[in-house]
Formats: structure tokens, C-alpha cells, sequence
């Protein structure tokens, strides 16, 4: 039997990196902002695809449920919770709103989703992800970023330690990672973003943390950007 498994934010970066690997040997349920006709031609073949906006939790908890209900599935093997979003301003400044939708993303609704996904789960002995941040130890400029990441690091703990004996929970921090992220928040990381991980390198380690079973594992930056540069020097 086929495993089943749901990525959310899977329609550029990490998120599509994950879906791309996977998408030979499982059923994908693939979510993003966007409707599908925005993004058909980038996902994998024969990949399931629900809009979600997760700036309004209940709505793409809602979303989700009613995809995994058309598709007839009872169960789930994985989820991988990887939708984000941010913002480079100062939090002195930063208005209420833009922390609103931060929040809401970024936490509320893994909160929303975990609650949905949890029956399909159970079903399955299957496995919640929650892909975090190495900014959730505090960021500068990221204020809220990095609080929805620190909050989701809690859930998780509390998760893996509720839910055990029923679902295995774990959360993965990667670091920096050239995806189109960065641009949405307003922020130019300089010369340094040129060591960022590539999206397929990230989507690696991730799997590799979520086949050790560990909670929570960082992602090692340094190492990964480096060898992503020796990749890119080799093949000049």
C-alpha cells in the first residue's frame, strides 16, 4: 500500500523540494495560497492540490479536511506542516496586522491543522512534522517570525509528549535557505544570502531528521551551505 502524505506550503521552496522527492513512491496532498490553476504546471504529476490560505486557520484547516474527504482518505502516514510566512521590520514598528497574519500562519493554524489531521493519523500510526526555524531563538528584524517559530517549538514538545503511544510528533529547525521567502518579507540578506542552502538540499536534511525519529533536530547551516558552494564549484 502507497503511504499518504500531506505538505503544506508545497507550491515553491522547501515545501516543493519535499513533494518533488517524494512524489515516485507516495500519494501527495499538496497545499498553498494560490488555486490550483496558478500552480498546476510546477507540481509533481498526479499530485493532490488544495488552496489553503493559512492566514485564516479554522478556514484552511477547513480546506484540508473537505480535500481528504473528496479524495477518500481515512488515514495519513505523514504530514509535514512547512507553510510559513514573515516580515523584515523593526518590531518597534511592525503594525498589528502584519504580526496578525505571522502568527496566524506560522502557528494558529499548525494549531488548527494538527487538531483537523489528527483522527487521519491515528489511523495510520503516522507521523505530524512541524517544520520550524533556526530563527525561533530569536532574530533580529524577525520579531514575529521568530515568536511563531518559538511557539511552534512549544507545540511540539507538548504534542510529541500528549500525543505519544498515538502519533509521533517531531519538529525540524532548518536554517537559512534560498527560497523566494526572503523577498516577500522585504528582506535583502546581502552577499551571505549566496550561502544559503539550496530548497533541495534543506528538503534532504528535513527527511533524513524525519527518518531519525529525533525531536526537535537543527539543521546545521554552515555545513550545508558549504557544500552546497562545493557542489556549485564543482560543477563550473
Amino acid at each position: 500500500m502507497r503511504s499518504r502524505l500531506l505538505i503544506t506550503g508545497a507550491t515553491a521552496g522547501i515545501g516543493l523540494a519535499m513533494a518533488r522527492r517524494r512524489a515516485a513512491g507516495a500519494d501527495l496532498l499538496l497545499t498553498g495560497r494560490q488555486e490550483h490553476a496558478a500552480v498546476r504546471d510546477r507540481l509533481p504529476p498526479g499530485a493532490a492540490y488544495v488552496a489553503a490560505d493559512q492566514s485564516s486557520p479554522e478556514a484552511a484547516a477547513g480546506a484540508v479536511r473537505g480535500a481528504l474527504d473528496r479524495l477518500g482518505w481515512d488515514r495519513l502516514d505523514l504530514a509535514v506542516l512547512n507553510a510559513g510566512a514573515g516580515h523584515a521590520l523593526d518590531p518597534a514598528t511592525e503594525s498589528a496586522q502584519s504580526i496578525r497574519v505571522t502568527l496566524d500562519v506560522n502557528l494558529a493554524a499548525a494549531i488548527a491543522l494538527a487538531q483537523t489531521l489528527l483522527p487521519f493519523l491515528e489511523n495510520a500510526s503516522g507521523k505530524l512534522v512541524l517544520v520550524g526555524s533556526t530563527a525561533h531563538r530569536g532574530a533580529p528584524g524577525f520579531a514575529s517570525y521568530a515568536a511563531s517559530k518559538a511557539g511552534l517549538d512549544g507545540l511540539a514538545r507538548a504534542l510529541r509528549e500528549e500525543w505519544r503511544g498515538r502519533v509521533a510528533v517531531q519538529i525540524v529547525h532548518p536554517g537559512p535557505t534560498a527560497t523566494g521567502m526572503h523577498e516577500k518579507a522585504g528582506h535583502d540578506p546581502g552577499p551571505i544570502g549566496r550561502m544559503f542552502a539550496r530548497p533541495e538540499t534543506t528538503a534532504a536534511r528535513i527527511e533524513a531528521a524525519i527518518a531519525s525519529g529525533r525531536s526537535p533536530v537543527t539543521i546545521p547551516f554552515a555545513r550545508y551551505a558549504a557544500a552546497d558552494s562545493l557542489t556549485t564549484w564543482m560543477k563550473r
